[in-house]
């Protein structure tokens, strides 16, 4: 059976976002994309207090220097599209207040007809942390845990009402509610996380990095579940962050998911042999517009079913 695709929208600096987002959004759809996704990057800190994923020395990609608002671009996406889920990948969700998000999550999904995946996570920058966060970096499981709380109150019937460390609310109606229980993805990169994810979550997001390595990862969290007594299945979906080039790649030491097409479904057939049933194809970072991005992600679609992908 194909993996389902779906296909990262354009955020970066190179894209005009009120006019190419539902440009692409729209090509997508039609390609065949069965969902849309964002990421979040708040800033672009310079000098930077940390490295890239906290690794001490290697610097931010330039093309996190400018990157859009991610519920802005999806709300610009449900606007054009009519069938394609649009999910984050991810919100990092000490950057927002609990219930804000909640209600912005909520509003979304019911004015897309019940359409938004909510991909959360914890983040690695510091830099972002005490710009924008609410509260230390130290206390990220626990916000991440509160905001899960306040998502089940908020989107369930009312009176909702709950009380933690950040989010105190007073019995109330609130509104609107989703279309439908928004399905909630978490990560698997901790014991801790990889605990969340099977006691509260609905899907697993990874990033595919490599058959073996996605593999092993999709095996320990089937195995958590397990363990857990968990009995209903779990989505996935995993990040693909693809660096596309016209012509293959050549010599050694190329990283998955790095050429040209023809590279780009060869590497994503091997990853489908691991059961993971769908794949998010971020494409946006080496296209240099919008033309260009609908134009690969179309070839690319084209060319994983033509490959029985």
């Amino acid at each position: 059976m194909p993996v389902e695709l779906g296909l990262g929208l354009p955020q970066m600096k190179q894209y005009d976002i009120g006019r190419d987002v539902a440009t692409v959004a729209r090509a997508a759809e039609e390609a065949g994309y069965a969902s849309l996704w964002v990421f979040e990057r708040v800033l672009f800190p310079e000098p930077a207090t940390q490295g890239l994923y906290g690794i001490p020395g290697l610097p931010w990609p330039d093309h996190y220097r400018s990157v859009a608002d991610p519920l802005v671009t999806l709300t610009l996406a449900a606007a054009a599209t009519e069938r394609a889920r649009l999910g984050t990948s991810v919100l990092v969700a000490p950057l927002h207040v609990p219930f804000q998000l909640a209600r912005s999550l909520a509003s979304l999904d019911a004015a897309s007809g019940g359409r938004v995946v909510a991909g959360l996570g914890t983040g690695w920058s510091l830099d972002e942390y005490a710009a924008a966060a609410v509260a230390p970096f130290e206390k990220r499981g626990a916000v991440l845990d509160e905001l899960l709380d306040v998502c089940a109150a908020v989107w369930g019937p009312d009176p909702v009402s709950y009380e933690g460390e950040l989010t105190t609310i007073a019995p109330s109606e609130v509104g609107p509610k989703p279309a439908r229980p928004i399905p909630v993805y978490l990560p698997a990169n901790s014991p801790r996380a990889t605990r969340r994810l099977v006691e509260r979550a609905d899907g697993w997001m990874p990033v595919a990095m490599g058959v073996a390595q996605l593999a092993e990862q999709w095996e320990k969290v089937r195995e958590a579940a397990d363990a857990s007594g968990r009995e209903r299945p779990l989505a996935v979906c995993a990040r693909v962050n693809v660096q596309h080039s016209a012509k293959p790649y050549e010599g050694e030491g190329r990283h998955p998911f790095q050429g040209s097409v023809a590279q780009i479904v060869e590497d994503l057939a091997a990853h489908a042999e691991t059961g993971v049933p769908e794949f998010l194809l971020d494409l946006q970072t080496t296209a240099r517009d919008a033309a260009e991005l609908s134009d690969i992600a179309a070839e690319v679609y084209a060319a994983a079913r033509a490959a029985g992908v």
